[in-house]
């Protein structure tokens, strides 16, 4: 009779995640994917704190959110008009792509906020964070 490997002791975590997703009736695959990413995370070594913060940076981007305020780099923003998406200037963000503006990327609304306004003109309009101008190059006249 040959040994057996050891079996793999799950971690508390994956074992939550593992029961949670079975009485939510998830099938095999997904449980298995998920519990994958749930181990990944707990391979990671985080303490309360960190874990905290480590969960909402993943949650913002699993939800392809930014994790800083957007700016007005030019290489931000899609010039939606340029392609010949749209009738008049408008570009959307690369970051979040629920962000449109008709300045290059000074301003800008959400999707999101537009829909709970009923209409462009009651949704908020935010400004992108300008980036420091390149300096001008010095010439000695």
């Amino acid at each position: 009779m040959t040994p057996s490997a050891p079996r793999k002791v799950e971690s508390n975590l994956v074992a939550h995640a593992r029961r949670e997703l079975r009485l939510l009736g998830e099938d095999r695959d997904t449980i298995r994917g998920l519990c994958n990413v749930v181990q990944a995370f707990a391979h990671m070594g985080h303490s309360g704190s960190s874990a905290h913060h480590a969960i909402a940076y993943l949650e913002k981007l699993l939800r392809f959110e930014p994790l800083t305020e957007l700016t007005d780099s030019p290489s931000e923003w899609i010039d939606r008009h340029a392609e010949g998406m749209t009738p008049t200037p408008l570009w959307q963000s690369r970051r979040n792509s629920e962000a449109f503006s008709t300045d290059g990327g000074k301003t800008y609304t959400l999707l999101s906020e537009q829909t709970a306004a009923g209409d462009i003109a009651t949704t908020p309009l935010r400004r992108s964070r300008a980036l420091p101008q390149a300096a001008e190059p010095e010439t000695n006249a």
